[in-house]
């Protein structure tokens, strides 16, 4: 079994996201389209949502973006419960076979301004059987330990530490 996480504020990608090969290199179609369908508001969350479970993946893979591999081979979209599911493509896909992983489960999951993306990859069926319920549960882990330590830097500057 391989883990990835990543962590990022949500506006981060807000000057990128209004640059057309930005969104063209970075995205599948489908994605464009699934956050063309929300709010503004909501878009920017599920776009931002989307780049970090995409890093997330790329951990999983031991690569970064380059190297061969698109961030749009890395496709995060949505199953019949609107959960994310990853779907590999080109590089991405090839690497996943070089290391035996026959499926990557992905949790997101945004509080405040910041969203954090867990993906487990997995190269038996047990790897991947409780799969999603795994990095569900290592996305609210991740943002509880974001909360308390955005809470603990609170304190310190207000002289409450």
């Amino acid at each position: 079994m391989r883990i990835g996480v990543d962590v990022l504020a949500i506006g981060e990608l807000d000057r990128l996201h209004t640059r057309g090969w930005f969104r063209q290199h970075t995205y599948d179609q489908e994605e464009l389209e699934l956050a063309g369908s929300l709010s503004p508001s909501r878009a920017r969350e599920f776009l931002a949502g989307r780049f970090a479970a995409k890093e997330a993946v790329l951990k999983v893979l031991g690569t970064g973006f380059g190297k061969g591999i698109s961030p749009a081979h890395v496709r995060v979209l949505r199953d019949d419960r609107s959960a994310p599911v990853v779907r590999l493509a080109g590089a991405a896909a090839r690497r996943a076979d070089e290391l035996g992983i026959g499926a990557i489960a992905v949790s997101i999951a945004h509080k405040d301004a910041c969203v954090v993306a867990v993906a487990i990859g997995g190269t038996s069926p047990d790897d991947t059987a409780l799969g999603p319920d795994r990095a569900a549960a290592g996305a609210r882990i991740a943002l509880e330990k974001i909360a308390r330590s955005r809470a603990d830097i609170g304190k310190a500057r207000n002289g409450n530490a």
